[in-house]
């Protein structure tokens, strides 16, 4: 039986990748917001749309270029650390 040590690690690791997955496109989401509300304030221009297509458009790019990133990150989490530790306990 996993002690509670054990399922702690278990998630701090998976925390800790799903941040590091995660923190490319929130930074081009948080970046490209920041441009548009500086244009719109710049601008007088409050159309909804404007922030909402350039920053899913950013998202989608971000997220098709760190793909092989995301998913390596997440293959090395099961293989080096959670498939050996659930191994170990079975």
């Amino acid at each position: 039986m996993m002690s509670e040590t054990v399922i702690f690690d278990m998630m701090r690791l998976g925390l800790w990748t799903a941040v590091q997955v995660s923190l490319p496109i929130l930074a081009v989401a948080l970046i490209t917001g920041l441009v548009v509300g500086l244009l719109q304030a710049l601008t007088s221009i409050q159309e909804m749309t404007l922030t909402f297509v350039p920053k899913v458009l950013a998202i989608v790019i971000t997220f098709w270029m760190s793909m092989d990133f995301m998913t390596s990150s997440l293959v090395n989490l099961f293989q080096n650390e959670i498939i050996p530790i659930v191994a170990r306990y079975h």
